[in-house]
């Protein structure tokens, strides 16, 4: 696949996240946390295991920044703390992505599983796996709103290619901070 492809689903990500990040701040707190039978138990859990999971491979790609050690880690207890990381990585996951020649995409990318077991995998695959994986959690998350609100935000990446505007989500956290 082309690094435009790849791109694209990048910024999808952020945009996609932007808008479930959004609507996810307009909850009561105890609604964040709320155990409602979804994988990772709530819409806390599940957006925190995207963010875990990017954090991973952004390790096994790079090879720099902070990754847990447990696909279950619970790394923010609050869904603010968890947008203002989510920024920061959607940042890095497009940095890195940008940062690949083409020729990369088709070579393959060694790397350590969490049990420390050796992979090596073409580096397109791993990416495309990297979608995905965000793809169907976000839906997780999505049905999660859905249950909370009856009104979820629209993810549908139709809707990213054709324009749909995504929320300024820095800009939505201070002005919550600010009050």
């Amino acid at each position: 696949m082309a690094p435009t492809h790849f791109a694209q689903f990048a910024a999808y990500n952020r945009w996609a996240n932007a808008r479930l990040y959004a609507a996810a701040l307009e909850l009561p707190g105890e609604f964040t946390g709320r155990q409602i039978g979804v994988f990772f138990g709530s819409l806390l859990g599940t957006l925190n295991h995207l963010l875990t999971t990017d954090q991973i491979w952004l390790r096994r790609l790079t090879g720099q920044g902070d990754a847990p050690e447990r696909l279950d880690a619970a790394l923010y207890g609050n869904i603010t703390d968890l947008a203002k990381a989510r920024i920061d990585v959607d940042a890095r996951i497009i940095a890195t992505v940008a940062s690949f020649a083409p020729s990369a995409l088709a070579a393959p990318h060694r790397y350590c599983t969490l049990a420390g077991q050796p992979q090596e995998q073409v580096l397109g695959d791993i990416l495309t796996h990297l979608f995905n994986h965000q793809t169907h959690h976000r839906g997780q998350a999505h049905a999660c709103l859905s249950i909370l609100t009856g009104e979820p935000p629209v993810l549908d990446l139709l809707a990213f290619q054709r324009g749909a505007p995504a929320p300024d989500l820095a800009e939505r956290l201070r002005r919550n901070r600010d009050g």
